[in-house]
């Protein structure tokens, strides 16, 4: 059999051929951006991920040249944000800000979600804050000892709030409880608003927050914090300890994190200059000094991303399994 030769003229314009695609992104990249970017957040103004995503809309905007312009696409615990982006061109016009709840929580959850973390092309790790398990002042218990002691001497008596089935704050509770071995029934809420209302008036036990919410409630007088739900202190609130230094709960460890994620198959150099702008944003005193006031701190060593994602998928698994949560 006679084997084929080419010309070197047909083997330059088969080399080209093979060369189109990388080219083509090459220049989809250094070319971007030429429009306003969408900034997808899946709650609505003044929350939590809400003021991440709009300091960081600001930053990104100055940095990269063109309008970044945040939509705030609440619903479904901010599962049609997350899914709006998951469908989205992978072109580097539509990225999500979102944190635990509809990138790793929601999908394990709600069985309506039809998107996974694979669907996303993760960038950036922006910030991580604690949650705090919380009481009134009008109740004894001022301590995780006090707690712990309360709640194993009344199995099922005491009542805790979240914001919501499958939330973090859900989550965070559940975990002390697996760690602590107590129960206590959970009442979800639509919100922290109506939450905060039965915690002071004493027909709710306990609560969980993000710190950031709970912060000014704390400072006021008007809720006790018993402690933060990260393995050590937070920076923030030096003076309120982690669950964990009590060593019946020496296990609990969770964070409210704030991620920047694209769709699926973003090339790779959109990927590396939204990567470098975003590192330049964190070393930034004044978006680390906006954070930390919300109770969050920055990420400025990014960990590998999605093994991190990876690892916070399997520990909420673990929890939906044992405390058997759904929200359908």
């Amino acid at each position: 059999m006679k084997s084929l030769r080419l010309s070197p003229l047909r083997r330059a314009a088969i080399a080209a051929c093979l060369l189109l695609p990388f080219s083509a992104a090459m220049a989809q990249g250094n070319a971007w951006p030429q429009r306003p970017i969408t900034l997808v957040v899946g709650y609505p103004p003044g929350g939590s991920t809400d003021l991440v995503g709009r300091t960081l809309a600001t930053d990104l905007s100055n940095r990269l040249g063109q309008p970044v312009v945040v939509e705030n696409l609440g619903g479904a615990g901010g599962s049609l944000a997350a899914q709006k982006v998951a469908m989205a061109a992978p072109d580097g016009y539509t990225l999500l800000v979102g944190a635990n709840n509809e990138i790793a929580i929601n999908a394990l959850v709600r069985k309506s979600v039809r998107y996974q973390i694979k669907n996303f092309t993760p960038l950036a790790l922006l910030a991580t804050q604690p949650l705090v398990l919380t009481t009134s002042p009008a109740n004894p218990v001022k301590n995780t000892a006090d707690f712990l002691k309360a709640v194993r001497a009344k199995p099922g008596f005491y009542s805790y709030g979240s914001s919501g089935v499958g939330t973090a704050l859900h989550m965070t509770a559940e975990m002390v409880k697996e760690e602590g071995k107590v129960f206590m029934t959970h009442i979800p809420y639509r919100g922290t608003g109506p939450l905060t209302t039965d915690l002071i008036g004493g027909s709710l036990d306990y609560g969980v927050y993000v710190l950031s919410s709970a912060l000014p409630l704390i400072k006021s007088g008007k809720l006790v914090a018993i402690g933060t739900s990260e393995a050590k202190r937070s920076p923030v609130t030096p003076d309120v300890p982690a669950l964990a230094e009590n060593p019946s709960l020496k296990g609990v460890d969770m964070s409210v994190w704030f991620a920047l994620l694209g769709p699926a198959g973003l090339p790779e150099p959109i990927q590396q200059k939204l990567k470098a702008a975003v590192a330049d944003i964190l070393k930034a005193s004044d978006f680390r000094k906006s954070m930390e006031a919300s109770g969050s701190v920055v990420t400025q060593t990014q960990p590998d991303l999605n093994a991190f994602l990876a690892s916070e998928t399997a520990k909420y698994k673990k929890i939906v399994e044992f405390a058997h949560i759904t929200d359908e």
